[in-house]
């Protein structure tokens, strides 16, 4: 998968830009606050449908404008797709190849992309909804069932907290919305347990390259439910598991107001060195970890998909030592289409697997070098 161009229209500092990428590495050099991350986050929302920097849409319209556009050209397999989506102040429309997109859940991956950016720090020391969204996002991108059943156990889910916030609320009648719950919310942990369990192998193997094998990194699963997950193809243990929780925790939700069991409560576990990485790694090896992370994405999701995904990558070099640097670079795939920023070459260009395409990012205006 290549994104041919793409062009930005009243998105965050920029007014009309467009440009047309390289296959392989496309540079986008700048001084801080001149637009580079901008412009990687455009390609993300473009992908994604929404932003990685905020939840507030208004946040990515130019200021004095009244809606921002993204729009791009995806060459998947020799066939051109385009992409649109115009970011109003009461919502977003979305295009594909000029037909109207009636869901989001729809026009998520039709760009498939993965992103690094510092904001992925987070993924190691923010809190357990931090991991749960990226588990979300990239099983999201591979899989769209997986949002069918994520947006329908969130609803019964809304349903159930509203009904237990009532003061003579009985079992009977939160039963209706407990099927949905666990029916649905089976699922979401099935295909959670199933990413993670490809998620880890290929990660760990990724951050041993990057660091030269002087860490071992692994991956686990907290699982709300209450003692260890069940395996990952065993769905009617889980099934049960989720069902015998709700039922043990009636009295102490009812009491709460809240669910207090279930696929919104549960966590990612990282490790180093078999202790948690949240207490013990440094900001290198915390960068490293998110690094491995996003790196092994491109392998599930092409072994899900058929495709490579873009791979943007937003200040990337910073906090890492020399050796994980190169060792980084080293590891991308000249398969893959790559989209770096980066405040000059130094350290970056003799390193790149393959010549790479410049852009020169000032003020909102973004011009090819040569």
């Amino acid at each position: 998968m290549v994104l041919r161009e793409i062009e930005m229209v009243d998105f965050r500092n920029y007014a009309s830009q467009r440009i047309e990428l390289a296959e392989g590495v496309n540079v986008l050099l700048g001084q801080n606050g001149q637009g580079k991350t901008n412009a990687i986050e455009a390609m993300y929302v473009l992908a994604m449908g929404k932003s990685h920097r905020t939840v507030r849409d208004p946040d990515l319209i130019r200021r004095g404008t009244s809606s921002a556009r993204v729009e791009g050209v995806v060459d998947r397999r020799g066939r051109l797709h385009q992409l649109s989506l115009t970011i109003g102040p009461h919502g977003k429309r979305a295009l594909h190849n000029a037909v109207p997109v009636q869901k989001m859940s729809e026009f998520i991956g039709c760009l498939q992309a993965v992103l690094f950016s510092p904001e992925d720090m987070q993924l190691v020391h923010g809190g357990p909804g931090v991991r749960r969204r990226f588990l979300d996002m990239e099983i999201g991108q591979m899989q769209p069932a997986y949002l069918f059943h994520l947006s329908r156990y969130q609803r019964a889910l809304q349903q159930r907290n509203a009904l237990l916030k009532q003061p003579h609320v009985t079992r009977e009648d939160v039963l209706a919305f407990e099927t949905q719950i666990i029916d649905h919310g089976a699922e979401v942990v099935v295909r959670r347990l199933r990413f993670i369990r490809h998620l880890r192998e290929i990660a760990s193997r990724v951050y041993e390259i990057i660091s030269a094998g002087r860490e071992r990194f692994d991956i686990g699963y907290v699982w709300s439910a209450g003692g260890e997950a069940p395996p990952p193809d065993d769905k009617p243990a889980v099934h049960s598991a989720i069902a015998a929780a709700l039922d043990a925790r009636w009295g102490a939700d009812r009491q709460l107001g809240h669910t207090s069991v279930g696929p919104h409560r549960d966590d990612l576990l990282l490790y180093l060195d078999g202790e948690p990485a949240q207490a013990f790694a440094s900001q290198g090896q915390q960068r490293t970890i998110a690094l491995a992370l996003r790196l092994a994405e491109i392998d599930l999701l092409r072994e899900e998909t058929g495709d490579y995904p873009v791979l943007l990558l937003d200040d990337v070099l910073s906090e890492l030592d020399d050796a994980r640097q190169r060792n980084l670079v080293l590891s991308m795939s000249e398969r893959v289409q790559t989209v770096i920023t980066a405040t000059s070459l130094f350290g970056l260009a003799d390193r790149l697997p393959q010549p790479a395409r410049l852009f020169h990012v000032d003020s909102g205006i973004i011009q090819m070098e040569g």
